[in-house]
């Protein structure tokens, strides 16, 4: 039976004690790296002082052959749960909230994990990735609910064109988000990105390092040198547009290749190029 904690007034939600071999994982968490260490320390304490904020389940009611069992899911606090388990608790404290579809519960897992910083890159791009994919959300709305920029989240979600070897590496913090620019740079260049890769991870390269390498090396690919005025003009493109661009100049000529990566994203950037207007015929706002 749910036994109610008497709290001070200020918390509205009423807290119970529950036992924790009735909770089972929220099926929706995005996490899925859990630094043993810290949980240890966590654990510790916990041990000391007990855990100082209930998580957050749905109760889950259910027919047996003897009656009505009950289950509890949960939506948020996952470190508390795992850690309250290494300290030997039998129970934690609890809100309960009611039963929510999946879209829901991933929703609730990312926003903790992300206010509190918990999710590693690419963890961060596979729940995004699952909001768009399984439930039909636009990237404007994913950023929307994680208090971020479309452009973060559609930067965030090309970390998943990356080999799977980098993307671990990111995850287990061998490489940093910064290194994947100057990788995904070389994204048409398999054996040039894996190159700089192991270059990074064997020099010990830096961000900015690692970025000088690639540009070299897409320069190199092109058979082109920007000069430093077309250079300038091409970072300006990127920051307004939110995304890479390339310039091909040869001589007076050249082309101009804008990426992206979705039909949303394109949208977004023609936005940018001619903003809507109500009339046809003026012309352009320039850039």
């Amino acid at each position: 039976m749910d036994e109610k904690i008497n709290q001070p007034a200020k918390i509205k939600e009423s807290v119970f004690w529950i036992e924790l071999d009735k909770i089972k994982p929220n099926s929706m968490q995005p996490r899925r790296e859990f630094e043993a260490s810290a949980l240890s320390e966590l654990a510790q304490s916990i041990r000391e002082y007990g855990v100082l904020q209930p998580i957050v389940i749905i109760r889950n009611e259910f027919d047996t052959s003897t009656g009505q069992g009950v289950e509890y899911e949960l939506l948020a606090g996952e470190r508390r749960l795992r850690a309250s388990k290494l300290a030997g608790l039998s129970q934690i404290p609890a809100i309960i909230k009611e039963v929510q579809p999946d879209k829901v519960k991933l929703e609730i897992a990312l926003i903790e994990n992300l206010q509190r910083q918990d999710l590693n890159p690419i963890e961060k791009a596979r729940a995004f990735k699952k909001l768009i994919d399984e439930f039909g959300m636009l990237q404007r709305e994913v950023a929307e609910k994680v208090g971020k920029s479309r452009e973060v989240v559609a930067n965030t979600l090309r970390l998943l064109t990356l080999p799977e070897d980098m993307q671990q590496a990111v995850a287990a913090g061998k490489i940093t988000e910064g290194h994947t620019r100057p990788l995904l740079m070389l994204s048409q260049h398999p054996e040039d990105q894996k190159q700089l890769y192991e270059n990074i991870l064997v020099n010990n390269l830096s961000v900015r390092d690692a970025e000088r390498r690639a540009r070299y090396i897409a320069q190199d690919r092109a058979r082109v040198l920007l000069d430093p005025e077309t250079r300038a003009l091409q970072e300006k493109l990127e920051n307004i547009l939110g995304t890479r661009v390339h310039i091909d100049k040869k001589g007076p000529k050249g082309k101009i290749s804008i990426e992206f990566f979705s039909e949303e994203e394109l949208k977004s950037i023609s936005e940018k190029i001619v903003p809507a207007s109500p009339s046809l015929g003026g012309p352009p706002s320039p850039i």
